[in-house]
């Protein structure tokens, strides 16, 4: 029986990673320290580009029927709106911002993993491990008291930013601590004078109070309280908050969680060691702004997965794993640092920067391109990978995506299992061909091309990986070939697009 891929930290991440595994036939076990789930609802959001490729897993629609569909981000000053940014231009089939608290996910996550034949290990703890070049010997301390030893074939740390996997590798995790501290209270909030699926950011000198809906008639309420440390906050110092900074006869009550936190912004620069590997708040963290915290670790998950399963099944070389830590390190790079400028906006406190920021949020949210691309940017379809080294072709005239850009998705092509790369293409001649010399590799669906003149090959996680002209299939040919040998990424490559 071949050794399983060993996951550690049932999380959304650990959850999306040990599923698209199991989807893709490799066996895994998947550990988590805990008991039980935490029920702290956390992370929040669930932008457009997370709901494509849950789609793609097969289990969009029950995160769908379950969260609260966010239409607009509503910046106010008072009671004046500076600026709304609506969801609905968002070119995608989610063209919202899900709301849904944390623990609903892992349950949605772990029904799905279920689904693929799955579960949660809970009360299992690792301990150690050591990589042996052909597999991952690996200490697990069980609840009962009882210590196993197991061979996996791979570890994926997923045990958040405290990870044990990170620090035994000795990966530096590199970045600084905000000064500023935060309160966070969930509660039922009522005189709000906004739109109940909108969110809402109040600007005020002393700060900045933010609401955020969530199902079940509640509220996410977050404010900036200095540099001072703080304990968790009463109600009465929430409600203080929002009757200075909110827009007036707003009630805040039957809070379910009150906390205080800081914000790091850390990240690693390798993903990889060995048959190691490190993913979501294990290889980078940064500020809650624009809630693309969760979504970043669960598509660092789609990313890995499919590499894995296809050098697992013996399909592709092991150095296509390389390009994990490529490809999702520039995405890591762009989120920190964009999540980071949000932050050092929000708190501005210099009355003239306040005004400028002001005038200026007004001024550019008046141009309809720009809202537009506000709302593409925080739902992350603008999410690219163009220095990957899988990316090949790139032909003149090509309309459509390029190589290391999102493949425009449509519902109901979901829950496909094996880790196949699809042809779109109108030539089914020598799409054929192709799916004949690379049986296992491509799927034999073809799909339409957005232009006929040429072909793309896309990778199982909705990323182009190729592009050439109709008359040209040898170009996706040599990328079939590269990807089946792996390929030599350039490490550090450039920004991500979008």
């Amino acid at each position: 029986m071949a050794k399983p891929v060993l996951v550690v930290g049932a999380g959304p991440v650990g959850l999306t990673m040990a599923a698209e595994l199991a989807r893709h036939g490799v066996p895994v076990r998947l550990v988590d320290r805990l008991p039980a789930r935490d029920g702290q609802s956390r992370a929040l959001a669930i932008w457009a580009r997370t709901l494509e490729l849950l789609d793609i897993a097969g289990c969009a629609d029950a995160f769908m029927a379950a969260g609260l569909h966010a239409r607009t981000l509503d910046i106010h000053a008072g009671r004046t709106v500076l600026a709304r940014i609506a969801f609905g231009s968002i070119a995608s089939p989610f063209a919202c911002l899900l709301m849904l608290a944390q623990p609903d996910t892992e349950r949605l996550l772990e029904d799905h993993l279920r689904t693929l034949g799955g579960h949660i290990e809970r009360g299992v703890e690792l301990t150690d491990f050591v990589d042996t070049g052909t597999g991952v010997t690996c200490t697990l301390r069980h609840d009962s008291g009882e210590v196993e030893t197991m061979e996996a074939a791979w570890l994926i740390g997923c045990d958040g930013a405290h990870s044990l996997v990170r620090r035994t590798l000795g990966l530096a995790f590199t970045g600084a601590t905000l000064p500023t501290r935060f309160i966070l209270a969930d509660a039922h909030v009522t005189g709000l004078p906004t739109a109940p699926d909108a969110l809402a950011m109040f600007w005020h000198p002393d700060g900045a109070v933010m609401f955020f809906p969530v199902p079940g008639g509640r509220y996410r309420i977050i404010a900036d309280v200095g540099p001072a440390s703080v304990h968790a906050p009463d109600l009465l110092a929430v409600q203080t908050i929002v009757n200075r900074r909110g827009p007036g006869g707003v009630t805040v009550s039957d809070p379910v969680w009150l906390s205080a936190f800081g914000v790091n912004e850390r990240r690693v620069r390798d993903y990889r060691a060995g048959r190691v590997f490190v993913a979501g708040d294990a290889a980078h963290v940064h500020s809650p702004a624009g809630g693309q915290g969760m979504n970043t670790g669960m598509q660092d998950a789609f990313n890995l997965a499919w590499k894995l399963a296809l050098v697992e099944r013996g399909q592709a070389g092991p150095a296509l794993l390389d390009s994990y830590g490529v490809e999702r390190g520039a995405v890591a790079r762009q989120v920190l640092s964009d999540s980071g400028r949000v932050t050092r906006i929000v708190l501005l406190r210099n009355p003239l920067a306040r005004l400028l920021r002001a005038l200026v949020v007004r001024g550019v949210s008046g141009l309809p391109v720009i809202r537009h691309m506000v709302a593409a940017h925080l739902s992350e379809i603008m999410v690219a990978y163009p220095g990957s080294p899988l990316n090949m072709g790139d032909a003149a005239g090509l309309r459509g995506p390029r190589p290391g850009q999102r493949f425009a998705p449509a519902r109901g092509h979901a829950g496909a299992h094996g880790p196949c790369l699809t042809l779109a293409a109108a030539d089914h001649d020598a799409a054929r061909a192709l799916v004949a010399r690379h049986a296992g590799l491509l799927s034999p669906h073809i799909h339409p091309p957005p232009d006929p003149r040429f072909m793309w090959l896309v990778r199982p996680d909705g990323y182009v990986a190729a592009t050439a002209h109709a008359g040209r299939p040898q170009v996706i040919d040599r990328a079939l070939e590269r990807i089946r040998a792996g390929a030599s990424p350039h490490r550090d490559s450039g920004p991500v697009a979008g």
